[in-house]
């Protein structure tokens, strides 16, 4: 399925959805493979999730794999398909941990 306008409501497909770049979701996605090149938002159920260079998604993302390219965008909250939780080392469990201040330095 290729949408390059506007939709409001609920996709559900087995195989591959594409957003072209003119393309405008907003509601629930819910596919095998989902290629943005448009705008999407609202909630994404999906194996794969590909955000392209032109892409941009607002909402929830639920996927098994989630890529996004540069200068593709994405604000929301993604949960991982199959994920195990990352574990806590049993000298951390009963501690409580206090931060500060954390800095990063990129180059």
């Amino acid at each position: 399925m290729y949408i390059d306008g506007e939709f409001e409501g609920v996709i559900h497909s087995q195989k591959e959805v594409n957003i072209g770049k003119n393309g405008h979701i907003k509601g629930e996605v819910a596919t095998k493979r989902l290629v943005v090149q448009g705008y999407v938002e609202g909630s994404i159920s999906a194996d794969r999730v590909e955000i392209k260079e032109s892409g941009r998604v607002n909402g929830t993302i639920e996927s098994g794999e989630l890529i996004i390219e540069i200068k593709g965008v994405f604000e929301g909250k993604s949960i991982v398909k199959g994920a195990a939780p990352v574990p806590i080392p049993e000298k951390l469990k009963d501690k409580k941990l206090k931060v500060t201040k954390a800095t990063a330095l990129v180059k």
